[in-house]
């Protein structure tokens, strides 16, 4: 049986952040321990988000919707400033981009071969200006569409190249860190699990086989680990795990009532950073921030080791944060902007002490 449903992640205050207009009571005095020259990267997008840098760290590739388009698109841009440049085909649903290792390609993932993808287009146009005429406010809701395929372009859009065309839903994609494999989800047995391919699409094989939702895959940078979100314990609230990247020894590293996704690694200490927010309390709202947890690898079982520190508390979302491949910067998405749209945003960072 396919899986058509659409996954909602609870994000309320994600995409529609009218709420969130002031930063909390003692924000200064946790992020100063770990961020410093916060300052903007993306603007004049509807949304953007999902950020990554290229191997040299002067470049970053994210997905952003227009005010002409309804669903993402993937851009690049130099971090010294300059204009977006498209990468993806400039239709259907596009998402989870990520540079090679040698920076000449990128990834992602796109439903623009859907065969009735005009219709769809359609039907999204129309729901959003009804959502407009009414002034009602979605929420946040991630569509996995069968159509969905990863491919791989160069750096300039040019020479795409389809990796995967199984029945279903294949995206969130990733390379390791050697470049040699690329981690993703699909849908192609029933439910969303973890798969390991080769760089060029061949010898693909199945990571986790668990009930729910299993996505979200980074390699860690010693490409013995495979960090990722699940709601295995409870349907749509997600918890981060890791797994052997030969798909044993896996392990639980969050436990609470709530939403905790987007786990990335850190590239040369052993730490990952992640989103999070409490889901404990029904009658509060959740906001969702970065949380830091230090790890150890001994015996071959990877542990979360010492206290979560808590690295963001703004009164807007934070949420996708990832390194640069440095370790000195963190870029993530964030509703801080005046007019409260989802935009990128970067910082300088430095380890707990």
């Amino acid at each position: 049986m396919a899986f058509d449903r659409k996954y909602v992640l609870l994000l309320m205050l994600l995409w529609f952040p009218s709420a969130a207009v002031a930063t909390l009571k003692g924000a200064e005095g946790v992020e100063t321990r770990y961020l410093s020259n916060v300052r903007q990267v993306t603007d004049g997008f509807v949304r953007a988000g999902e950020g990554y840098f290229s191997p040299d760290g002067r470049s970053i590739v994210y997905q952003a919707i227009t005010h002409d388009y309804p669903f993402y698109q993937i851009y690049t841009q130099p971090l010294a400033g300059g204009t977006p440049r498209l990468i993806s085909t400039g239709r259907g649903r596009t998402t989870c981009s990520y540079f090679s290792r040698d920076g000449q390609r990128i990834l992602f993932a796109s439903s623009h071969l859907d065969p009735q993808l005009t219709q769809t287009e359609e039907a999204e146009r129309k729901q959003q200006a009804d959502d407009a005429a009414s002034g009602r406010r979605r929420r946040y809701e991630w569509v996995f569409d069968p159509y969905t395929d990863i491919f791989e372009c160069d750096i300039d859009g040019s020479n795409l190249r389809r990796l995967t065309d199984a029945p279903g839903y294949d995206a969130e994609g990733a390379y390791s860190h050697d470049g040699r494999l690329i981690a993703f989800c699909s849908t192609r047995d029933g439910d969303p699990d973890l798969y390991i391919m080769n760089a060029d699409g061949s010898n693909v094989r199945q990571l986790t086989n668990a009930p729910g939702y299993d996505g979200g895959p980074f390699i860690s940078p010693d490409g013995r680990w495979v960090i990722f979100r699940s709601d295995r314990k409870q349907a749509e609230y997600l918890q981060i795990y890791a797994i052997g990247i030969d798909g044993q020894n896996e392990v639980a590293l969050t436990d609470n009532v709530g939403v905790n996704w987007a786990p990335y690694w850190h590239p040369s200490a052993p730490y990952i950073i992640w989103t999070g927010a409490d889901h404990s309390d029904a009658t509060a709202r959740p906001n969702y921030d970065l949380w830091l947890m230090k790890y150890s690898t001994e015996r071959d079982v990877l542990r979360r080791v010492g206290p979560i520190e808590r690295v963001t508390d703004h009164a807007g979302a934070d949420v996708l944060p990832v390194f640069s491949p440095d370790g000195a910067k963190l870029m993530w998405t964030a509703t801080r902007s005046a007019d409260y749209t989802s935009q990128l945003w970067i910082a300088d960072f430095k380890l707990p002490q």
